[in-house]
């Protein structure tokens, strides 16, 4: 039960819920657990525009959270309290925490500048936290090297995953590759494209699943680039798909290869090893604790030439597609579940002392 002199917490959180991806989807599945732990957890939304807001989104995020009675804690997701300035961080000084997937200032593409910015202000803003709640062992080891987080104030709540009974079955004669994440620089769906460009010669199809409207740039130079590599028929952006299709997505393919710059813990690299997926990737961030090496192969980042011949192992030959998928499903049947990570959730939350 809630202790600590708070009776719940708010989840204060920018934009739309139900966004499909992996921080709101973490972000969804807490909500629903947490009052399984005794805990009463309400959604508060914050404008969109963080983690680059304007005056009036700061001052809508002050009237909101001077809405929460005093009782309850504040809980703030990692794209917003990076941005708050000073006033803000005071106005609520001994009852917020912070929950990080991975800082903002490591995102792929920022000027030196912005990330320095960045990184400055997500410093200042942990520092003015009660606890912090990483969402994997290695954002919190970055959050002690890089940001002077205390060991002791943190608590780390790795994403849960749904397990499914049986591992998939693949595409049938012609092997489905499978992506999900947002179509972003981070996640290298350029350096995908341009690998499988290098393997026509074999036979195979891809699905790019994830968000094509957060960064229209980066969706605009994928297009261009697909057409001017004449993989049209072969590779499809799918685009956002509803929860429920995803499982039978996981289930049609034959390799998960996703070539991230960095992944704070990488929740597709999870749902593919529940699935039984040989994996491709590169060994950034928590991808290579997520991510045995067993059920792998691991390709350098930014190398379209390493993933090309990754790629090309994995399509060529069908026992060590076996032998890695294997791998998947057996580390997969260990992953946290949802329960666990509300439950180590909780762990911060009573670490907060009565104001």
């Amino acid at each position: 039960m809630p202790g600590s002199g708070f009776i719940g917490a708010c989840f204060a959180i920018p934009g739309d819920l139900a966004s499909r991806t992996g921080g709101y989807a973490y972000a969804r599945a807490v909500l629903a657990e947490m009052p399984l732990e005794g805990w009463q957890l309400d959604h508060l939304e914050l404008p969109a525009s963080f983690p680059q807001p304007d005056a009036a989104a700061l001052a809508a995020t002050s009237r909101a959270f001077k809405g929460v009675p005093g009782d309850r804690l504040l809980f703030v997701d990692g794209l917003a309290f990076g941005s708050f300035p000073d006033w803000l961080l005071e106005e609520q000084r001994g009852r917020w925490l912070a929950l990080v997937h991975h800082p903002l200032a490591l995102e792929t593409g920022l000027s030196p500048e912005c990330a320095a910015a960045l990184k400055e202000s997500e410093t200042r803003a942990l520092a003015c936290s009660e606890a912090v709640v990483a969402a994997s062992p290695e954002t919190a080891r970055e959050l002690i090297c890089s940001y002077g987080v205390p060991e002791e104030k943190l608590v780390v709540a790795q994403p849960g995953t749904v397990l499914p009974d049986a591992a998939g079955e693949g595409g049938g004669e012609r092997p489905c590759l499978l992506t999900v994440g947002t179509i972003s620089p981070r996640k290298g769906q350029d350096v995908l494209v341009k690998a499988l460009a290098q393997v026509t010669d074999l036979s195979w199809r891809c699905r790019l699943i994830g968000s094509d409207r957060r960064e229209p740039e980066a969706v605009a130079v994928l297009r261009d680039l697909i057409i001017e590599l004449g993989l049209s028929a072969r590779v499809e952006i799918a685009g956002e798909v509803a929860p429920e299709a995803l499982a039978p997505a996981y289930r049609e393919a034959d390799i998960f290869v996703l070539p991230s710059y960095y992944e704070g813990y990488g929740m597709a690299f999870a749902e593919a090893m529940a699935y039984g997926l040989p994996i491709v990737a590169c060994p950034t961030g928590a991808v290579s604790e997520t991510v045995p090496a067993e059920a792998a192969l691991f390709v350098p980042p930014g190398s379209p030439n390493a993933l090309a011949a990754a790629l090309r192992r994995l399509l060529s030959d069908k026992a060590l597609r076996s032998e890695k998928a294997a791998a998947a499903w057996r580390h997969g049947r260990n992953l946290p579940t949802w329960h666990e990570t509300a439950s180590k959730i909780v762990r911060a939350f009573e670490r907060v002392p009565a104001r």
